[in-house]
């Protein structure tokens, strides 16, 4: 019997330009993918997508056109539980790298000391309907987080912050949640789901990263020439900001797996851009992309 193929994404813009503004030394990328190769790094069976290749040396490259220079690499779901690609990556960024892991119960202390004496900081955590994960699985593994002194990466949607608000707020190590909570920009400041992450955002144990911008807008496309996708999303990230900006985050989610509509992935150029409308003054964005990242992820001072 034959099985139907997986839908292959689409890959990163190979035509990265530089931001309009300069970055500070030490600015960090916090959500970023690298996937395989998959002749060195072999995608899981149970994947949802196939990625076409996105190695580190091309991250390193898309950094050096940008000005970023230090990132956390988060093992793709594509990836499964193997964290061996994120663990190549780090060692090749020679001390400017960090990783979130995904681990799963076959993962005993040795083995997690292992991904820590590696670089991983972190391990991340679905509570969505179409990928694995659970409450019962996510306190299962809270005693090694605590450990570890690791970071939780929560990845939720508005529908699952709202139902599991409750239990979020028990989490008693440092959590990041995950792409604003994937709240859209279509459904307005207003929604359900964004005064719960504000309200979360007021304890100091919580954090939030912008990021994944065009998976959450509804407006992928700059409507002028010369001007920014996503600016429905400027809103969100300045609100978020404005309740904790010794806590907010940014990443690329280079190289923006799980995208299949052409003319949606966006360029980390554009996205820099967008960020310095979301923060329009030095000192926030230097909070934004070196200060937290270094709190949260141990880097040195640049």
């Amino acid at each position: 019997m034959s099985t139907k193929p997986l839908q292959v994404c689409l890959g990163p813009d190979p035509n990265t330009r530089a931001p309009g503004w300069v970055l500070p030394p030490g600015a960090c990328d916090t959500h970023a993918h690298v996937f395989g190769p998959p002749d060195l790094f072999p995608y899981a069976d149970k994947r949802r997508y196939t990625p076409p290749a996105a190695p580190i040396e091309h991250y390193m490259n898309m950094q050096r056109i940008t000005g970023l220079s230090r990132a956390v690499f988060v093992t793709p779901t594509a990836h499964g539980h193997d964290n061996s690609v994120i663990l190549d990556a780090i060692a090749k960024m020679n001390g400017n790298a960090r990783g979130i892991a995904n681990i799963d119960p076959t993962f005993d202390e040795r083995a997690l000391d292992a991904l820590h004496e590696g670089g991983m900081r972190g391990a991340r955590f679905h509570l969505m309907d179409d990928r694995p994960g659970s409450v019962d699985f996510l306190k299962a593994h809270l005693p090694q987080l605590q450990r570890l002194g690791w970071v939780l990466d929560l990845h939720v949607d508005p529908k699952d912050l709202i139902e599991h608000a409750g239990f979020i707020r028990t989490l008693p190590v440092p959590t990041i949640i995950d792409h604003m909570a994937r709240v859209r920009g279509r459904e307005g400041l207003d929604q359900p789901a964004f005064p719960i992450l504000l309200d979360l955002l007021r304890d100091d144990r919580f954090w939030v990263k912008l990021c994944s911008f065009d998976k959450i807008s509804a407006v992928p496309k700059a409507h002028v020439e010369g001007s920014l996708p996503f600016m429905d999303m400027v809103p969100f990230a300045q609100a978020v900001i404005a309740v904790a900006p010794e806590r907010v985050l940014w990443g690329t989610d280079w190289p923006h797996g799980n995208t299949f509509t052409p003319g949606r992935t966006p360029n980390e150029g554009d996205l820099l851009d967008l960020l310095g409308v979301i923060a329009p003054d030095d000192l926030t964005r230097r909070k934004i992309l070196v200060d937290n990242p270094a709190k949260l992820f141990g880097f040195p001072a640049p």
